[in-house]
């Protein structure tokens, strides 16, 4: 009896560990839907306010300019993490209001280069009640211009380009919407932050976006990359015509230690595909 009742709270304790996030509480908070994939709640904040040129290349919100909330349910707390796009002006004012909500701040610095208006982006880090958590970073988001709520009327989206080209290289994993090809490519070993499991939806995949403006085709991201991942991942860039623009940490206790490696080009989409893949060959990531 007693091995019966000791198993009974093993499996309570391990339900309770991934217990299913409340979305509909969160959704409340943030006054409109995310999404969930596993254990991990995630929500978006594009700054579609924003008008930001790279090298007069209008950058569309989706492709570098997305602020992004995620919150994980574990252990009988939440973690929630993220990054804020943010002009130069509003990082005063968003440090200050982290500080005053108990947040973390975990980086702050550029993701582009040459970019009109200079933007800066931060991330952060918290831990608590998943609906308290939300709160606070919806508190952050209020002292900045980011559009809070959805775009009202009727959008019209352009018909998506033809990214054969692309995806013959990459596979057929990627995204589209509108002028956008976003892809994912996650670690194959186990990250943590904190002591908790990251999936990739918390950020831990090497993010890929296209955009088609035109005749042109833009790429940005960042590749999630182990210390000895890093210079193979610059030379295979560099060789391929792309230009990396950033290299840092976006966390404090990560485990393995994790290099983020933006970059940007704009040039042919099947020579950018495969210069891509070239550096995705040089890192652990699942292809």
């Amino acid at each position: 009896m007693k091995k019966i009742m000791l198993s009974a709270l093993s499996l309570l304790a391990a339900i309770s560990c991934f217990a299913q996030i409340d979305s509909a509480a969160l959704n409340n908070v943030f006054g409109k839907k995310g999404t969930v994939t596993g254990d991990v709640y995630k929500i978006s904040y594009p700054r579609s306010d924003l008008k930001v040129t790279v090298d007069e290349f209008p950058v569309a919100p989706g492709l570098a300019l997305g602020s992004w909330i995620g919150i994980i349910q574990m252990h009988g707390q939440a973690m929630m993490m993220g990054d804020l796009v943010l002009l130069d002006s509003e990082v005063p004012k968003v440090i200050t209001k982290l500080m005053e909500e108990n947040l973390e701040v975990t980086a702050i610095h550029n993701h582009l280069i040459n970019e009109t208006p200079a933007v800066k982006y931060i991330h952060y880090h918290g831990e608590g009640n998943a609906v308290e958590l939300a709160q606070k970073i919806k508190a952050v988001l209020q002292v900045t211009g980011t559009p809070l709520t959805p775009p009202t009327g009727t959008l019209i989206t352009p018909k998506s380009p033809d990214w054969s080209k692309v995806t013959a290289i990459l596979g057929n994993t990627g995204k589209p919407t509108g002028s956008l090809l976003q892809y994912t490519f996650p670690r194959k070993e186990k990250t943590m932050e904190s002591g908790m499991e990251m999936p990739p939806a918390m950020g831990m995949a090497t993010a890929i976006n296209f955009q088609m403006n035109g005749t042109s085709v833009a790429i940005t991201g960042d590749f999630v990359l182990l210390a000895d991942e890093v210079t193979p991942v610059v030379k295979a860039l560099t060789e391929n015509g792309i230009m990396p623009t950033a290299i840092h940490s976006h966390m404090l206790h990560d485990e393995p230690r994790l290099f983020m490696m933006h970059f940007w080009a704009v040039g042919d989409p099947e020579k950018l595909a495969k210069g891509l893949k070239e550096a995705l060959s040089k890192t652990n990531a699942k292809m």
